[in-house]
């Protein structure tokens, strides 16, 4: 794969965004989650791309996209991730970039992953954490969830790497909840 890779994981499609339930039928929300991972996919460019799934369609939709799959079923979404960057480490990947998949104005992730250590994007409340760039060998936990942007920062200095954190609006702004959604339809803009 080279030596820097961007790994997403990806929830079954028809079982993701279940809070956006109230706003959406469920093949919209699938429909959006779908295009919201496509969306990732596309601002990994030029990286290679590996997807750590538990889903046949997604499976099918990554590698239509030319992405790698990393089949990691059952291990939640933190196990998932540990998985995936110890799989891509065995590849020969030294540095990857954890982005999440619902990101719909992603771009420029592989900018993310151009500095040694560990870089942070946290979500636009800085409370959760968009994307994470660190060496594949760091032995990093992952700690997503509700205020997994302040464990990350601990972890990150519990490690002893250097630090770095991105306020990137685009990479800031997932969709969680009905009101997130406005911005996704103005894919290309800066988030306000």
């Amino acid at each position: 794969m080279g030596p820097r890779a961007v790994l997403v994981p990806v929830k079954a499609f028809h079982e993701a965004k279940r809070r956006l339930d109230r706003a959406l039928t469920g093949p919209e929300r699938s429909a959006l989650a779908r295009s919201m991972a496509t969306q990732v996919l596309a601002a990994a460019g030029p990286l290679p791309v590996a997807v750590v799934c538990d889903d046949n369609d997604v499976a099918d939709w990554a590698r239509k996209h030319g992405a790698l799959v990393v089949w990691e079923p059952g291990r939640g979404l933190n196990g998932a991730v540990e998985a995936g960057v110890d799989h891509l480490r065995a590849a020969g990947v030294s540095h990857v970039t954890v982005s999440h998949a619902d990101l719909p104005m992603a771009s420029g992730l592989a900018a993310v992953g151009n500095a040694p250590g560990i870089t942070l994007v946290p979500d636009r409340y800085g409370n959760g954490t968009n994307v994470i760039a660190l060496p594949t060998d760091a032995g990093f936990r992952f700690s997503y969830g509700p205020g997994s942007f302040a464990r990350h920062r601990v972890e990150a200095e519990r490690l002893g790497l250097p630090l770095r954190v991105l306020d990137l609006p685009d990479l800031a702004w997932d969709v969680d909840e009905p009101g997130d959604m406005v911005p996704a339809a103005t894919r290309g803009r800066r988030a306000p």
